[in-house]
């Protein structure tokens, strides 16, 4: 719909983006960024008592990767390729109906692991506050090493420790951001304000929400994006706060 022109600007979630971009199962896509919203680290979790440690202990278990619909369930078959794994193959991938179901089939027993992302997730919090608690499975860091290797538009993030309850450790995983990739020049519009924390009632970063990063006018530029790929307009936004060296 962007590319037919029916669409000025849509909210398109990274691996999307990226298969767009790279021409995956279809024509490559001339799509502009605008701006990154934010990013979100994908990861398993498990309730507790279970047995399973690691991402490979899984296998052959039902999981709940998410809605059909979902742009984490695409993220879920990178990140497991570049494991040497076939999300439909080596698991018994469940997907929802509705994405708030997937807690309630952890705690009960139904799958083994739910699938999810991000900090503050509603998913994750809901089986990490549940009675006996929760543990978040990650790649561990040769895993790491594999799934960049394998697809290095995925980046490596965060998730601080006390992200959710009972969570005392930081956690490493990856994706990539979410994009929004075309719309008509914003800054000569005069739709992007040049102090990302003023303006009220304009267009401007995301204040902190659950998850996505704090107002930083850096995250108008995903980290890997390349330069050709920005709108004209961010382009040159980015020029004037010094974030790119020529519009």
């Amino acid at each position: 719909m962007l590319e037919a022109g029916t669409l000025d600007l849509a909210l398109v979630q990274g691996e999307v983006a990226h298969e767009a971009w790279a021409g995956i199962g279809r024509a490559p896509a001339a799509l502009r960024l605008v701006a990154a919203m934010y990013s979100t680290a994908g990861m398993f979790v498990v309730r507790a008592d279970a047995k399973a440690t690691r991402i490979q202990d899984l296998v052959g278990q039902p999981v709940a990767f998410g809605a059909q619909g979902s742009g984490l369930i695409i993220l879920a078959r990178y990140v497991l390729d570049g494991l040497g794994l076939d999300r439909d193959r080596d698991f018994k991938a469940v997907f929802l109906e509705r994405a708030g179901d997937g807690p309630a089939m952890v705690l009960d027993g139904r799958v083994a692991a739910l699938w999810g992302g991000g900090l503050g997730w509603p998913g994750f919090t809901a089986v990490a506050k549940a009675p006996g608690g929760a543990r978040f499975i990650v790649p561990d860091l040769d895993g790491i090493r594999r799934i960049q290797a394998k697809h290095p538009f995925l980046k490596l993030l965060m998730v601080p420790a006390n992200s959710y309850p009972g969570q005392t450790a930081d956690l490493v995983s990856g994706r990539l951001v979410e994009l929004h990739p075309r719309a008509p020049d914003p800054a000569r519009r005069g739709r992007l304000p040049r102090d990302p924390r003023a303006a009220p009632g304009r267009v401007r970063p995301r204040r902190a929400p659950a998850s996505g990063p704090r107002d930083d006018r850096r995250q108008y530029r995903p980290r890997g994006a390349k330069p050709d790929r920005l709108h004209p307009g961010t382009r040159r936004y980015l020029a004037e706060l010094g974030l790119l060296r020529s519009p």
